[in-house]
């Protein structure tokens, strides 16, 4: 039996005893962040802003098996958030409608839910009417001409179903009730409304495709609402990319459990309380970017260099070589060298000790 399935659906029930020390925790980790975000300048607040949502969207498109190109997705973010950022470039349709999505999502937060508004965010995330190499409805309801909605993993002939949506015909009714619940509800915590959002929605699995991405909006919008504010410090899907495996497995068994969400609940929080925690690492590496282009700001950069620099003080594969430079900045192998040389000259790059055929470069020490 799935959960849509029992008697008392959808009224969810939890150990708020249980909860209450971890949602505390929560809580008081969230207040922590926000006042250390708010003794930063305006800047450094729309950097740490940018580069969250740019993981926010790359790590929830990931969790669905699609690779979205990082720099599209700032430069789009950038573009429709009004940053003046150097190096932007184009973005394809489908990563603006992410960005539209999210940004709406997020700076949106107090403006109400209705089918007009998810119906447009779906719409923007297929903006062909696609998913890959199929066609889907988009900006509908799903209407299960092609047999039940399910979530399947395996190989042709060997698959297995964790989970079968409720049938179509119900789900014009099921979301009448959701967003009003979505709108109106006041009594339950925002944080923990987050994570029933996100539960609720993917069961009801009212689209043809992309409800987890829309579900992780919703919990994203609600945060917002719990922060009282559109800025992003922590990224929500980054956590949920990195345990994906008990995401979808507490999502299976909560989907075949009973009314009582307590399980899920403390799933959620405690990821919640681990992409807060990380935030701090992203923020260092964003201050500390921050600063080295202050530091380096007499110098002038081209647009390969910039791109470079701040994947080197990101999180670069491998070693720097001119091969790899001259692949990531789409240039020749003498180009690539005359702005590794130019970079030298700025004492900005060095050579790397390590061995090997190919000569090897990193960030000056005090740089890193």
């Amino acid at each position: 039996m799935y959960i849509y399935e029992q008697s008392n659906w959808p009224i969810f029930e939890w150990n708020s005893e249980k909860l209450l020390p971890l949602l505390s925790m929560v809580r008081n980790r969230q207040g922590k962040l926000i006042g250390k975000m708010g003794m930063l300048g305006f800047e450094l607040r729309s950097e740490a802003n940018l580069e969250i949502l740019t993981q926010e969207i790359i790590k929830s498109t990931e969790i669905e098996g699609e690779a979205l190109d990082k720099e599209q997705v700032r430069s789009s973010i950038a573009r429709k958030l009004g940053l003046d950022i150097s190096g932007l470039i184009y973005s394809e349709r489908n990563v603006d409608g992410m960005v539209d999505l999210m940004i709406d999502a997020t700076k949106n937060y107090d403006k109400e839910l209705t089918k007009e508004r998810l119906f447009s965010w779906h719409s923007a995330l297929f903006p062909n009417g696609r998913s890959g190499m199929y066609r889907i409805i988009a900006g509908q309801w799903r209407d299960d001409s092609t047999g039940p909605m399910q979530v399947v993993s395996g190989a042709l002939g060997k698959e297995k179903v964790h989970y079968q949506a409720l049938p179509a015909l119900q789900i014009e009714n099921e979301m009448t009730l959701f967003f009003e619940w979505f709108n109106r509800e006041n009594k339950t915590d925002l944080v923990l409304k987050a994570a029933i959002a996100h539960l609720w929605f993917v069961t009801i699995h009212p689209l043809e495709d992309g409800n987890g991405r829309i579900s992780r909006a919703l919990s994203d919008m609600l945060l917002s609402q719990s922060d009282e504010q559109s800025y992003r410090f922590y990224s929500m899907s980054t956590q949920i990319r990195k345990e994906r495996n008990s995401y979808y497995e507490i999502l299976e068994n909560t989907q075949k459990g009973g009314m009582n969400i307590t399980r899920y609940l403390e799933w959620f929080l405690h990821s919640l309380l681990n992409a807060i925690e990380y935030s701090d690492v992203i923020l260092e590496k964003i201050i500390h970017k921050h600063y080295f282009w202050m530091k380096n700001s007499k110098f002038n950069f081209n647009n390969r260099q910039i791109k470079i620099l701040n994947m080197l003080m990101d999180d670069f594969n491998g070693v720097l070589t001119t091969t790899k430079w001259a692949k990531i900045g789409k240039c020749s192998q003498d180009t690539a060298l005359r702005d590794i040389q130019d970079l030298i000259e700025k004492e900005i790059l060095i050579k790397s000790d390590q061995g090997g055929r190919s000569t090897k470069y990193e960030l000056k020490s005090d740089d890193i």
